[in-house]
């Protein structure tokens, strides 16, 4: 198979690069316009035997041009994949009948494994206007780092904190491969959900060359890690989704190595607590910091 890739511009900002770390998707709505998601949807309606899978989308034109290369979601996906990042070859329509009062399971899907690095996006684009009434897939935040396959996790009902997956027409959902989700309950009655599922995929080494802000600074003001900051359900002990989030924002800043688990109130830990900071926090990574060859503390684990 050969990899088509894309190149633009990146547009998302330090800030916004953590809160995706963090949150394990991030939003964009009506990012697709309405013609391009009708003529998708009357594709399918005139192709029964492509419904569920309507791969031969991807060899149109108008079609990757309007929806995967949206542009907003294209500069998004190049500052979380780099440049020349790989365009998808596998397109699935996620058909939800209303009303089904059963929601399906929560889970990962097949071939995830949890880490540190960022190398596929999976992405779920609205095909209609979609509300809680008709069953949207819904995905809960920061369970990109916790650790459960499916058969381990399919048995929870309803979890505080989890976000649907609703919006106008075309919104699009970027999300970590090993993110917990799962299809609600539908109540709506006389329709039809369609909801396009597709990945992108890496294609060169993680480096911090998106937007970067001049007046944020990751080594001083660490509320974007954490969880805290936004109402979301801490799903674990510890604060340990702060340094999971810090660890993959560092990864795919190229400086995986500097990162190190200090505990206490060392970086990213400290603002959330305290509030914001005009100083460097106790611990930063050299490449965040003004005085990066600075000693380090260290704290290997017994």
């Amino acid at each position: 198979m050969r990899l088509i890739t894309k190149e633009c511009e990146p547009t998302l900002t330090d800030q916004q690069v953590i809160q995706f770390c963090r949150d394990g998707y991030m939003e964009f709505p009506g990012a697709v316009s309405k013609d391009i998601t009708d003529r998708a949807l009357d594709y399918v309606a005139e192709n029964p035997d492509y419904a569920m899978q309507p791969v031969p989308l991807l060899n149109e034109s108008w079609f990757t041009d309007g929806l995967i290369f949206a542009p907003v979601v294209a500069g998004a996906v190049r500052s979380l994949l780099g440049a020349g990042f790989g365009l998808p070859w596998m397109l699935a329509n996620h058909i939800g009948k209303c009303p089904d009062a059963k929601p399906l399971g929560w889970h990962v899907d097949g071939g995830n494994m949890h880490t540190w690095a960022l190398n596929y996006l999976q992405v779920f684009c609205l095909m209609q206007d979609t509300t809680e009434e008709m069953g949207p897939t819904e995905v809960l935040p920061g369970s990109h780092f916790v650790l459960g396959q499916s058969a381990l996790v399919t048995h929870y009902g309803a979890i505080r904190g989890t976000k649907k997956c609703v919006g106008p027409v075309g919104t699009v959902f970027l999300t970590c491969y090993p993110i917990w989700h799962r299809r609600s309950k539908a109540t709506a009655t006389g329709t039809t959900r369609h909801l396009f599922k597709y990945n992108y995929v890496r294609n060169s080494p993680p480096r911090r060359d998106w937007i970067i802000e001049p007046d944020f600074n990751p080594s001083c003001d660490t509320q974007a890690f954490s969880h805290l900051q936004t109402g979301a359900t801490m799903l674990r002990r510890n604060k340990l989704d702060n340094y999971d989030a810090a660890h993959m924002y560092m990864w795919l800043c190229g400086r995986q190595e500097e990162m190190r688990y200090v505990g206490g109130v060392a970086w990213p830990m400290l603002d959330d607590m305290i509030g914001r900071h005009t100083e460097e926090v106790y611990g930063a990574p050299p490449s965040l910091s003004t005085t990066p060859d600075a000693w380090r503390p260290e704290a290997p684990p017994i």
